[in-house]
């Protein structure tokens, strides 16, 4: 029997106390994430533990899917931290694998008209489409 991993973790998460952050982190459109301690805070609700604000390797990445639950949230959402200022108590959120470039959807590109709706000027009306020409 074949174990999906990624599944696994993605289940450990969505159980986990650091849910709300991998949830929000999946919820972005953008590939970066500049934002504070305080932020995050106001997404996990409730306050980090200490040694967020007083250890560096508490932000550290994590190069297998399994550690501490605050890391595994971001990284089985795709995202790694980066740029981590601990006087500042900021850093930056990155994707792990970028998002491409939107493209637009077809219906942005040629939209849609109401079936009900006839374009004005268009007519079927036989005088319309047989009118003699000189």
């Amino acid at each position: 029997m074949v174990v999906d991993r990624r599944d696994k973790y993605q289940q450990v998460v969505l159980r986990g106390k650091y849910q709300r952050l991998y949830s929000y982190l999946r919820s972005l459109h953008a590939n970066e994430w500049r934002t504070s301690f305080v932020e995050i805070e106001a997404v996990v609700g409730f306050q980090l533990p200490p040694s967020a604000r007083l250890h560096r390797p508490w932000w550290g990445n994590q190069k297998r899917s399994n550690g501490h639950s605050h890391a595994l949230a971001w990284s089985v959402a795709g995202w790694e931290t980066a740029e981590v200022n601990m006087d500042a108590e900021t850093l930056l959120f990155r994707r792990s694998h970028p998002r491409p470039e939107a493209r637009p959807s077809l219906d942005e590109a040629w939209p849609v008209h109401p079936t009900a709706v006839w374009p004005k000027g268009l007519s079927l009306r036989r005088e319309d489409l047989y009118e003699e020409r000189v």
